[in-house]
C-alpha cells in the first residue's frame, strides 16, 4: 500500500513538472517574440519560399488587390492558408512587434502539437508494456518515471529548431500540427481525424503523402509492437512436467489466443480512404471557390505542387538541391529532378516491409528522409522528426554515435549562419562554404536514419532472444 502511494506521489509530481516546463516554453517563446532585431524570418534555415510569412503577406495583399495571389512567383502556399493567416498579417497593434497575432497563432500550434505528441507517446508506451507482459519479458522500468510521451513533447517544445521556426514566423508549425494530428488520429483509431490531418498536411506541403503507408499500418495493425511471430510462438502450448500427489502429471500452459495481436484489419483502412476522398473533394471545392477569379485549381496546382516538384526557386536553404540545380546543365535538369524525387519513393517499400510491425517508427523514418531530400527543407522539418525520436528513447538507448550526432547538429546549427554571412554579406566566401555546411547536415541526417533503423532492429532481436529463453 505504501509503495502504491509512493508511486502515485511520484506520478503526480512528474505531471506537475511537465506542465511547468510547458508553461515555461510558452513564456520563452513570447519573450523571444518581443526580443528586438532577431530577424529570424529572413534566415534561409528558417523560412523557405513555401513557409515564409512575408511571402504569405504578399500573396494576401495581391488577393485583396483583386490579383492572383500567385502572380509574380512570390507566394506558393495554400489559398486556404491565405484565408486563415492572411488577415493576421495585416493587423497591427501600436507599439507591438509586426505580425504579433501570427506569432501567437504559431505558439498555439506548437503547444497543440506537443500535447498530441504526448498523447501518442502515452498510447505507444502503454501498448509497449502490454506487449512485454504478454511476452513475459522483463526490461528496465525506468521509463515508468520518465514516460516517452513527456520526453518527446518537451523535446519538441524546447528544441531550438522548433523555437526559431515559431519565432521566425515560419508556417512550419501549422504543417507540423497537421502531420501530428494525422498520426494521433491513426494511433487512437479515430479515422476521420486521421483522414482530415492527412489531407491538410498533404495539401500544405505535398511530402506528407508518403505517410499514407504508416497511417494504413497503424489503422490496420495497431500501434508498434514486437514482430507478431513472437506472440504466435508464445501462444503455442508447451508441456511442463510437475509432481502431483499420486503421479507425475502433465500441465499445459497456453497463452490466451485473444492476447495475440490480430492480423491486418481492412475495414478501418477502407473507412480512411473514404474519408480522405471526402475531405479532398471538400478541400478542392474550397480552393476552387477561393481561386475562381484567378485561374482556378490549375493555377494552384502549377504554383504549389508544380513549384515543389520542379525546384524553380534556387535561393539557398539547408538542403542540397538548390546548389545542384544551380550548377547542373539545363539538358540534364529533368533527369535529376526524376532521380531525386523517385529516390524518396524507392526508400518507402523496403522500410515499410522491414518495419511493418512498427508503423510509428516507420513514420519517424519517413519524416527524417523527407526532411533531408525535400526541395525546400527548413529547421521546422527537423524539429518534428527529432521530437518523434523521443517517442523511442528507450528502444534507441543503445544508439551508436549519439554523442557524435548531438555535437554534429549543434555544430551545423552554429556554422550555418556564419557561412551564410561570409558568403552573402562579407563577401569573403562563396556558395561552396554554405553548401558544404548543408552537405554535412545531410550526412548527419543519413547517419541518424541508418543508426536508428539498425538500433530498432537490434532491439527486436533482443526481445526475440529473451522470449526464446522464456520458452526454453
Amino acid at each position: 500500500m505504501a509503495a502504491k502511494e509512493q508511486f502515485e506521489e511520484v506520478e503526480k509530481k512528474r505531471k506537475g513538472n511537465f506542465w511547468i516546463w510547458m508553461v515555461l516554453s510558452v513564456i520563452f517563446r513570447i519573450v523571444m517574440i518581443y526580443f528586438p532585431n532577431l530577424n529570424l524570418s529572413s534566415r534561409p534555415e528558417v523560412s523557405t519560399p513555401l513557409t515564409s510569412i512575408h511571402r504569405l503577406a504578399e500573396g494576401y495583399w495581391l488577393k485583396q488587390s483583386s490579383m492572383s495571389p500567385y502572380a509574380g512567383s512570390m507566394y506558393h502556399g495554400s489559398p486556404l492558408l491565405l484565408s486563415l493567416l492572411g488577415p493576421l498579417t495585416v493587423k497591427r497593434i501600436e507599439g507591438q512587434p509586426d505580425h504579433l497575432l501570427c506569432s501567437f497563432a504559431f505558439v498555439v500550434a506548437d503547444v497543440l502539437s506537443a500535447l498530441l505528441i504526448r498523447a501518442v507517446g502515452q498510447n505507444l508506451q502503454r501498448a509497449y508494456y502490454q506487449n512485454l507482459r504478454l511476452l513475459k519479458v522483463n526490461l528496465s522500468k525506468n521509463s515508468e518515471f520518465f514516460p516517452a510521451g513527456d520526453i518527446a513533447s518537451l523535446v519538441y517544445l524546447w528544441n531550438p529548431f522548433t523555437i526559431v521556426a515559431c519565432v521566425g514566423l515560419s508556417t512550419s508549425p501549422i504543417e507540423n500540427l497537421a502531420i501530428v494530428l494525422t498520426l494521433y488520429g491513426a494511433s487512437k483509431g479515430q479515422v476521420p481525424l486521421a483522414a482530415f490531418g492527412f489531407v491538410v498536411a498533404t495539401h500544405l506541403s505535398l511530402y506528407p503523402i508518403i505517410l499514407i503507408i504508416p497511417v494504413v499500418l497503424l489503422l490496420g495493425n495497431g500501434l508498434d509492437a514486437p514482430p507478431r511471430k513472437l506472440f504466435l510462438q508464445r501462444s503455442s502450448s508447451r508441456v511442463v512436467v510437475g509432481p502431483s500427489r499420486d503421479s507425475c502429471s502433465q500441465q499445459e500452459e497456453v497463452i490466451n489466443q485473444s492476447e495475440v495481436p490480430n492480423g491486418f484489419s481492412l475495414r478501418p483502412v477502407m473507412y480512411f480512404l473514404l474519408w480522405v476522398s471526402l475531405f479532398s473533394v471538400y478541400l478542392l471545392l474550397l480552393c476552387g471557390v477561393s481561386l475562381k477569379q484567378f485561374g482556378g485549381l490549375w493555377e494552384m496546382f502549377r504554383s504549389t505542387y508544380g513549384f515543389i516538384l520542379t525546384v524553380q526557386d534556387l535561393s539557398p536553404n539547408i538542403g542540397v538541391l538548390w546548389y545542384l540545380f544551380a550548377e547542373v546543365f539545363e539538358f540534364f535538369r529533368d533527369f535529376y529532378l526524376i532521380v531525386f524525387h523517385i529516390n524518396i519513393l524507392f526508400m518507402i517499400t523496403p522500410l515499410a516491409v522491414r518495419l511493418r510491425h512498427r508503423p510509428l517508427f516507420l513514420a519517424f523514418m519517413l519524416l527524417s528522409i523527407s526532411a533531408m531530400l525535400k526541395s525546400y527543407p527548413s529547421v521546422g522539418d527537423s524539429a518534428l522528426y527529432l521530437s518523434f525520436m523521443g517517442l523511442f528513447v528507450y528502444e534507441l538507448v543503445d544508439l551508436e554515435f549519439s554523442f557524435f550526432l548531438f555535437c554534429g547538429y549543434i555544430g551545423i546549427s552554429l556554422l550555418s549562419p556564419v557561412m551564410h554571412n561570409l558568403w552573402i554579406w562579407r563577401g569573403t566566401g562563396n556558395a561552396n562554404f554554405y553548401f558544404a555546411n548543408a552537405m554535412a547536415y545531410a550526412c548527419f541526417q543519413i547517419v541518424l536514419v541508418v543508426e536508428s533503423v539498425s538500433t530498432m532492429l537490434n532491439h527486436d532481436r533482443k526481445l526475440r532472444k529473451l522470449s526464446a529463453v522464456k520458452l526454453s
